[in-house]
């Protein structure tokens, strides 16, 4: 799954493009943020409690123990930019830091969405928590190239990048978005940024696939959501839920699958599917440390500490600018 935090809203009209121009392709595709209507957002919140789910208890386990090493390590009023920032909950294990004289480690945070309102609701609840800190929300696509309100670029950066949402994009598109940070971020900054790892697909296809059908729910919700806004007529039950290990790729990738020979509308088009045939929805790379290293390094960054748990599920990396 994309993110462990709020959804990405798309307008209606992006809705039916997107969904009309992923499935005239030849291999059928719907991206993954159509996932994220109220629907969505709410199956996806239960994914992250199911037992199958290590990704979100691991990660938040390793924080806590992270975020003391690498606040501490930074100058008094460094500034937080966290990218695709539904929510606070992770931030928080950064923004709660002190040094040793009881100074926060961060007066300012710069949290990155295309969900302005999410971002606003973040900005009133920040206010109450956290009265310090001055919060300046940024409402756009956080893979861009992105200019930081000058208050946050004349300071020392941590740019955070938590969950496994690097995992939903294609190598390629890592080391842009790496490249577009580094450019962001500037000389001197670090960069923590959360990493899915490749592991056992026993593990794995649980997480993708559970027992309680869940996940299940959450994919063909994609279905029920293209009906409801793109004036499509699918039927939800003749699809099912398929979640796949590409160990050449080494990625999770999610499908639909049609379970006979079938013709969707679509808003002004047709769809035709064979039985058997699938759309695809979703992939998750999961990287072996050495490889998100190298990658990094493409885009200008070097290693300089990283972090896993006990059972080398998820592992945290700790980046500078190289050079």
């Amino acid at each position: 799954m994309p993110r462990d935090s709020a959804p990405m809203p798309v307008a209606k009209q992006t809705v039916v493009a997107l969904a009309v121009r992923g499935l005239s392709q030849r291999r059928k595709t719907l991206p993954p943020q159509l996932f994220y209507d109220e629907e969505g957002s709410r199956l996806f919140r239960l994914i992250t409690e199911l037992p199958e789910y290590y990704l979100t208890r691991t990660e938040l386990a390793l924080l806590a123990d992270v975020a003391p090493r690498v606040a501490r390590d930074l100058p008094r009023g460094s500034v937080l930019v966290e990218y695709g920032a539904g929510d606070e909950t992770k931030a928080h294990y950064l923004l709660r830091e002190r040094d040793g004289t009881g100074q926060h480690a961060f007066d300012c945070y710069v949290p990155i969405d295309v969900a302005s309102a999410g971002l606003q609701r973040m900005q009133r609840r920040l206010d109450v928590s956290y009265p310090h800190l001055r919060v300046q929300p940024l409402a756009t696509d956080f893979t861009a190239a992105i200019t930081l309100p000058a208050e946050a670029a004349a300071r020392h950066r941590l740019g955070f990048f938590p969950g496994s949402t690097i995992g939903n994009l294609e190598p390629p598109q890592v080391t842009a978005f790496l490249r577009n940070a580094r450019a962001t971020l500037g000389d001197g900054a670090h960069f923590l940024v959360g990493v899915d790892l490749r592991k056992d697909p026993a593990i794995l296809i649980p997480a993708y696939n559970d027992a309680a059908g869940v996940t299940a729910a959450f994919n063909l919700n994609l279905l029920t959501r293209l009906n409801r806004e793109a004036a499509a007529n699918f039927d939800t039950g003749a699809f099912t839920h398929r979640a796949i290990w590409n160990d050449t790729e080494s990625r999770i990738e999610m499908h639909l699958v049609s379970r006979r020979e079938q013709t969707v509308r679509i808003d002004d088009s047709v769809v035709h599917f064979a039985a058997g045939e699938t759309i695809h929805t979703e992939n998750s790379y999961k990287y072996l440390p050495e490889r998100f290293v190298a990658l990094a390094a493409d885009a200008g960054w070097a290693c300089t500490s990283d972090w896993t748990d006990t059972g080398r599920l998820f592992a945290l990396f700790l980046l500078m600018p190289r050079g």
